[in-house]
């Protein structure tokens, strides 16, 4: 592990612009450097001297000439020293303003350190990608003290989030050395929540090889992509335009239920983890004539078994109220909303529309016009 992290921060180092460019002006500077001397010793110069000639005339130091030059090609491998001995220096220096200028020091420094602690992790998850979907996935696991580590190609997003103590990557998520980076094989979960689905696809095999106990969640923009993803090993499949449209088909059929669960907190959640239950929210409005009309929400649950439970109810002036008091009356325009069985909702529904019930409610009896 700790050679792998090594290697790493190396490519990186040597994958920055400023960084090659200073490899490439210093090894340019002492190859002609060397290639100079070797040609003032060619004209019969001992090697101190010839070191010294090209010293002063790289710099421009203008001390005077060594020895007399007097053939032409010295003056020529002079002039072609003077020339290219100072492009060298300029190409260098050029490299080191821009290290300064752009920062770049600070973040090949800071690769190194976004992967401490990394190697300490177990039974923690794996978050690729952190466009909207990710920072949002990171920020909720953090906030909840579950351990995780991010990966992601923008080293500038993640100095930002190692800022805020999330424990980051910068890599490829498909490449197997960045998922061993990562613990991959101490990790108990992945979510690959790329924005393209052909990378959540490879993400997937790639996690899948190499841990066969990893449970894997995998993002999906296209419904095609689902199959494809639960047969390159994704355990679970989330499809964020899907449950988009949802809401916004909830907020169009049962607009008074949803008004009530906004003042819910985490509402969205809680409707996904009742769906996993078979559960969901449904609602039903009192007409004039509703034989529900006057009767207890109590006395509503208790005739029906409790087949359903009543959570919220919003009054015909626009009144909401979450947990009604059992006590609660109805009154004419009032709408329940109430979470039951997906399978017997509309049964329900049907039911408080339509049926006259003969209920006792605390020792009082009530008759189908609502009248004790």
């Amino acid at each position: 592990m700790a050679e792998s992290t090594i290697d790493a921060f190396s490519n990186q180092f040597k994958r920055s612009g400023p960084f090659r460019k200073i490899l490439g002006g210093i090894t340019v500077f002492f190859s002609i450097c060397v290639l100079a001397v070797a040609g003032y010793m060619a004209a019969g110069w001992p090697l101190a001297d010839s070191i010294y000639m090209v010293i002063i005339t790289v710099f421009g130091v203008g001390y005077g000439e060594v020895q007399p030059i007097q053939s032409n090609w010295l003056r020529a491998l002079t002039i072609v020293v003077i020339i290219t001995g100072y492009a060298a220096v300029i190409y260098t220096v050029g490299g080191f303003m821009q290290l300064l200028i752009d920062g770049e020091l600070n973040k090949a420094l800071g690769a190194r350190r976004m992967t401490k602690g990394i190697e300490r992790l177990k039974d923690h998850t794996i978050i690729c990608g952190l466009g909207r979907l990710g920072t949002i996935l990171a920020r909720e696991l953090h906030a909840a003290g579950k351990p995780f580590v991010a990966i992601d190609g923008d080293l500038n997003r993640l100095q930002g989030l190692e800022a805020q103590g999330y424990l980051v990557l910068h890599g490829d998520a498909t490449e197997e050395e960045v998922l061993e980076q990562a613990g991959i094989q101490r990790a108990s979960m992945l979510a690959t929540v790329l924005a393209l689905d052909t990378t959540n696809v490879f993400v997937t095999i790639t996690a899948r090889a190499m841990n066969s106990q990893l449970t894997i969640i995998a993002r999906g923009e296209n419904p095609r992509t689902e199959r494809k993803l639960l047969g390159c090993g994704a355990n679970k499949i989330v499809l964020p335009t899907a449950i988009g449209a949802q809401r916004v088909a909830q907020l169009i059929i049962r607009p008074n239920a949803e008004d009530l669960l906004d003042t819910v907190s985490e509402q969205s959640a809680i409707t996904q983890q009742l769906g996993e239950l078979g559960l969901e929210f449904s609602e039903v409005r009192l007409p004039s004539d509703s034989p529900l009309i006057g009767c207890p929400i109590g006395a509503i649950e208790i005739a029906n078994s409790k087949a359903f439970l009543i959570v919220g109810l919003r009054k015909a002036d626009g009144t909401r109220v979450l947990q009604p008091e059992l006590d609660t009356q109805l009154q004419v325009g009032d709408t329940l909303v109430f979470i039951g069985h997906a399978a017997s909702v509309p049964q329900l529904v049907q039911s408080l529309s339509t049926a006259k019930p003969a209920m006792t409610y605390r020792g009082v009896a009530w008759n189908g016009s609502g009248n004790a």
